[in-house]
């Protein structure tokens, strides 16, 4: 009886959370059709909200306890196109149409690092505390905060553009590790501390969209290399330590003697 209603569990098709993946995927279908008509503006604002609702599918499937081997696969599909595709098309059309066949093969790496980022991901044991590799949404975010910024500060280099689409590229297939904030103990322990300061950063959002969901975007993106790095060195630092005091010991030995 167990057996079958594990089987029952794994094959049945929950409706609110694949729903508001559906959401997503037609957020990003929709940013396409804008991209198409050169308004990436508009473009980029439906990749956020494809980015809002692909954040609440997965929390809601949980706090429902309506999680399925069919949401996890249907997920990430929506995710290949909400936020590989649309915004690779959405950039081509804004900036790498102007290098030609470098354009679209920056643009076509942009969608194959996404997809191969997510195999990798589906095929992984599951950790709730850290993701391997930059998660596709968070590139996509930050690919369209840079076409929205350009509205605030003026036209964008193509070239810087095209480096950061590169960078984001890598960044999703690499083994740097970001934060998941899935089960966060301290989010737990202040509920109301983390609402306020959530209210206060809603209000300067609003304020400054444009500016600081690109700065929030780039924060997240260099946070992995730049954690990374600290460990790294942190790590060296330790064997240093180590080390001195093996060859201390070595010393102490070779006195006695």
């Amino acid at each position: 009886m167990k057996r079958s209603k594990k089987k029952r569990d794994k094959r049945r098709v929950p409706l609110l959370p694949n729903l508001i993946t559906t959401m997503a995927l037609f957020f990003g279908f929709y940013s396409m059709l804008f991209a198409l008509k050169e308004n990436f503006y508009k473009a980029a604002i439906f990749i956020l909200f494809a980015g809002f609702m692909d954040a609440l599918d997965g929390r809601i499937a949980r706090a429902t306890h309506t999680t399925s081997l069919f949401g996890k696969e249907y997920d990430s599909l929506s995710d290949v196109v909400a936020f590989g595709v649309a915004p690779a098309i959405m950039v081509y059309l804004w900036q790498f149409s102007t290098y030609g066949r470098l354009g679209w093969l920056a643009s076509f790496l942009f969608v194959a690092s996404g997809a191969l980022r997510l195999a990798r991901f589906n095929s992984m044991p599951s950790d709730n505390t850290t993701f391997t590799g930059l998660p596709i949404p968070m590139a996509a975010v930050t690919l369209a905060s840079t076409v929205l910024i350009s509205k605030v500060i003026g036209p964008i280099p193509s070239m810087l553009v095209m480096i950061e689409g590169y960078m984001l590229s890598y960044l999703m297939v690499s083994n740097v590790q970001y934060p998941s904030f899935k089960h966060v103990t301290y989010i737990k322990a202040h509920p109301f501390q983390l609402l306020v300061a959530g209210v206060l950063l809603l209000v300067v959002i609003a304020a400054f969209p444009e500016i600081m969901l690109f700065a929030l975007a780039s924060t997240f993106v260099l946070s992995g290399p730049t954690w990374g790095i600290i460990r790294m060195l942190r790590g060296r630092r330790a064997e240093g330590v180590i080390n001195e005091g093996g060859n201390e010991a070595d010393t102490k030995e070779d006195h006695n003697l």
